[in-house]
């Protein structure tokens, strides 16, 4: 789990607009402090040296998760093939 940053708020298609601390991957799970899954990173946006993400939210209310913290779901690794020459 990697911090993402705080919501700062939402647009007014509804998505979630976060300051990102480290910029994500586009497709990126989010979750809050209990692991709730809130959505997936929809685009990136602003400056390289201060990136926002923009997060689709899943949840029913996306005005209530203002200024709260969300984390980066990080996917497990896939273990490659090793090839037998």
């Amino acid at each position: 789990m990697q911090r993402l940053g705080r919501i700062s708020n939402i647009s007014p298609s509804g998505n979630a607009i976060v300051k990102a601390e480290n910029p994500p991957k586009i497709g990126s799970e989010v979750v809050d402090e209990n692991l709730v899954v809130i959505g997936k990173v929809f685009d990136i946006i602003g400056p390289v040296s201060a990136p926002y993400a923009v997060i689709k939210p899943t949840v029913k209310e996306p005005a209530k998760m203002v200024n709260k913290p969300v984390y980066l779901l990080l996917p497990k690794t896939k273990r490659s093939r090793r090839d037998n020459e």
